[in-house]
């Protein structure tokens, strides 16, 4: 793979994780298919699934009237290999109410596989891993 295509790869796999970050924090969730394969596998704490319609059932069911999220990703790392990817990244996600500080950080490393599909680069496999909670 030559180096100009190995860095388009990762650009596209660094804009994969910020828009799955605005996904969650606009809560779009009809456009869940545009960061996840149809057959994506989600294990965390919280939820162990496969299939994009069980991982819109839970975000949906997941909601808090008035709460919203900013999700924050750094510390991206990117190893291509053909046609699928191995990622992770740190999160920092602030809960917070329309006007207020927020109420509650957590940190979170998040691992997964992407691969190449013809619509683009999607999360076919993530693991999140809680690693704190602050309570304001």
């Amino acid at each position: 793979m030559s180096t100009t295509a190995l860095v388009a790869d990762r650009i596209e796999i660094a804009d994969l994780f910020t828009r799955f970050a605005l996904l969650l924090d606009e809560r779009r969730w009809d456009d869940v298919g545009t960061v996840f394969t149809d057959d994506v596998a989600v294990e965390s704490p919280r939820i162990h699934v496969r299939g994009i319609d069980k991982v819109v059932d839970f975000l949906q069911e997941s909601e808090v009237d008035g709460e919203q999220t900013q999700h924050t990703n750094t510390d991206l790392l990117v190893e291509v290999d053909g046609d699928q990817a191995a990622v992770s990244a740190n999160s920092i996600v602030y809960y917070f109410r329309e006007g207020q500080s927020p109420h509650q950080t957590g940190g979170l490393r998040q691992i997964s596989t992407v691969v190449r599909t013809p619509a683009g680069w999607r999360i076919s496999e993530t693991r999140i891993v809680p690693g704190w909670v602050r309570q304001v």
